[in-house]
């Protein structure tokens, strides 16, 4: 069987119209537009195919069972609510089973078997933990509550997490979606080209930038290497770069969209989820951080531009100033729109919500301000395509994660683990911070970095933060360290992707986007040891001082690792710059 491209339009515009229909109604029980939101995803996850291939029976099957379960919790909510997470029957105990088997599979089927091997791990932890001696162990729970709570209440599967995807993080995908499906999208190029391309290097600055804006509203590295690296590779080949550089700073430059506002890879909505702070304070403190590393980058390739004699871009392949200045308007207005109702005092999604609108407009208009009804409706059946398939991955991961954090709250093992953190770095803030660092990168090379984020920061984040440490930063710190994984062996998934678009050893690109990359392991450590850098709107002086300070710190460890020829240039070098950074 093979299904029409139409009907993923279809579903890809049901899906739009649902979470706009959230924002704008405000009066839909959680126990009905959640497991609605999953309705919309399971079909992309088990039936679409970008090479239209023939769908198997047993997806069809798990597709039509899996969206009946979502709408037998959505249709029976208030009954469901009464039950207070306890399952009552046979029936509700199948269906309950069959969720927790259908969201693993969701996530293996999205980004592998990582994160549902750590999340079925948890939940066989939260059935038979009681086994475990010790003080790991649990007193155990009724199988009718754990299950309950994990799929028919407003926790686990349907908790606080579940909801920052329905009601937040799908808005600014959509967002996204649109600025990409019209001339925004063709645009993140042509200001990169016009700004970077005539410099030393300028074909590596070019991808600086335009992964920083792409970034910025797709908040996936993986999609970005492969949108912008489309463009920017080969033109790096042709120029006469090394392919090792050139791959290493399209997989860098990547990797920086998920720590760039204002998406984050859906990190600074979850953070405000998970710490309370408003969303306009997270992406202001944020800033500065990506700024650094995206710096860090472009001192890099200044460094390796005089070593191995860059050249700048052609002219001829420059765009004109008309060109980039109506491109600009066209990313610059829906962006325009959306801060200017978030900061007169409206909610984000809210504030998104217009700017979509006002994309959707936009698609209708070409570079030469004339309206094209027929361009438009293909770019925003180009857009509802797009909506749906980054909706559903991104679901295929926070339902999982949500239910490890369901498990942790249940059981106890968060806190347990959180003793142990500073029992093991005896109070100690910087041995806390090794651990800590120590497991994200470890988690983050087995799941997305969303979910390394969430349940690292779940578990450590509270040990950090009793040790006297402010809670936006122990966040940020957390969720740097989860994004090392997209450029540090042996997982390292953005430079898999770009060492193949060029065809060379992975191995070669891995070291060098380390080397342009160092501002990922150091940043984190500057804002440890210089707080007043993520103070940029209470204390905009000392931050920016701040961030003077790190900058320096990020040259001289370039210059040593990269530009310094003699070994002890090196390490004095390096000495500098750690001495700056930490004193």
């Amino acid at each position: 069987m093979r299904i029409d491209k139409n009907i993923w339009i279809m579903i890809g515009l049901g899906s739009i119209i649902f979470h706009m229909f959230l924002i704008f109604s405000g009066l839909i029980p959680n126990l009905v537009s959640r497991p609605i939101h999953m309705a919309f995803a399971i079909p992309w996850i088990f039936l679409y195919s970008e090479n239209d291939k023939k769908v198997s029976f047993i997806n069809i099957v798990l597709t039509v069972l899996g969206v009946l379960s979502c709408l037998w919790i959505a249709l029976n909510h208030d009954l469901l609510s009464d039950q207070y997470g306890f399952i009552e029957n046979e029936f509700q105990f199948i269906i309950s089973l069959f969720l927790l088997f259908l969201v693993l599979e969701m996530a293996r089927r999205s980004v592998g078997w990582p994160l549902p091997l750590v999340t079925l791990i948890a939940l066989l932890y939260g059935m038979f933990g009681y086994l475990i001696p010790g003080e790991f162990g649990h007193p155990g729970i009724p199988v009718n509550s754990f299950l309950g709570n994990l799929t028919i209440a407003e926790t686990g599967l349907w908790g606080s997490l579940t909801n920052v995807l329905v009601t937040i993080v799908s808005i600014f995908v959509i967002f996204g979606c649109f600025l990409n499906a019209g001339e925004a999208g063709e645009g993140f190029m042509n200001i990169a080209k016009f700004f970077a391309g005539k410099l030393k290097g300028g074909a590596a600055k070019v991808s600086i930038i335009s992964s920083a804006l792409f970034g910025s509203i797709s908040g996936s590295a993986s999609a970005n290497v492969a949108s912008t690296g489309s463009i920017t590779l080969p033109t790096m080949k042709k120029l006469g770069y090394p392919k090792k550089l050139a791959a290493s700073v399209e997989a860098v430059a990547s990797s920086g969209g998920q720590i760039m506002p204002p998406l984050m890879g859906a990190g600074a909505f979850v953070m405000v989820e998970l710490t309370g702070i408003p969303y306009d304070e997270i992406i202001v403190a944020a800033f500065l951080p990506a700024l650094l590393f995206f710096f860090t980058v472009w001192i890099g390739i200044n460094f390796y531009s005089g070593i191995y004699n860059l050249k700048p871009m052609p002219e001829k392949d420059t765009p004109n100033k008309k060109l980039v200045f109506f491109t600009f308007i066209f990313f610059l207005v829906p962006f325009f729109i959306l801060l200017f109702f978030m900061f007169s005092g409206f909610t984000p999604q809210f504030s998104a919500s217009i700017a979509i609108l006002l994309s959707f407009v936009l698609l209708f208009f070409n570079l030469n301000t004339k309206f094209d009804i027929k361009v438009g409706f293909d770019r925003f059946k180009k857009a509802c395509n797009l909506c749906g398939k980054q909706i559903s991955l991104i679901a295929s991961i926070i339902l999982c994660a949500s239910l490890i954090i369901g498990v942790l709250a249940m059981t106890g093992l968060g806190i347990k683990l959180t003793s142990l953190i500073m029992s093991f770095s005896n109070n100690n803030v910087w041995l806390a911070l090794l651990f800590t660092s120590l497991a994200c990168l470890i988690l983050g090379m087995e799941v997305p970095t969303t979910a390394a984020y969430i349940i690292c920061v779940t578990v450590a984040g509270p040990a950090l933060i009793d040790m006297g440490l402010d809670i936006l930063l122990v966040h940020l710190f957390v969720f740097w360290f989860a994004l090392l994984s997209t450029i540090t062996p042996p997982v390292c998934g953005t430079v898999f992707i770009a060492a193949g678009m060029v065809n060379e050893n992975w191995v070669k690109v891995s070291i060098t986007s380390m080397i342009l990359g160092l501002g990922l392991y150091f940043i984190p450590l500057g804002m440890v040891s210089n707080p007043s850098l993520i103070k940029l709107g209470s204390t905009p002086i000392e931050a920016l001082i701040a961030m003077f300070k790190i900058s320096i710190c990020l040259l001289m460890f370039s210059f040593s690792i990269i530009k310094a020829k003699d070994f002890l240039l090196k390490i004095l070098g390096l000495f500098i710059g750690c001495f700056i950074l930490f004193y």
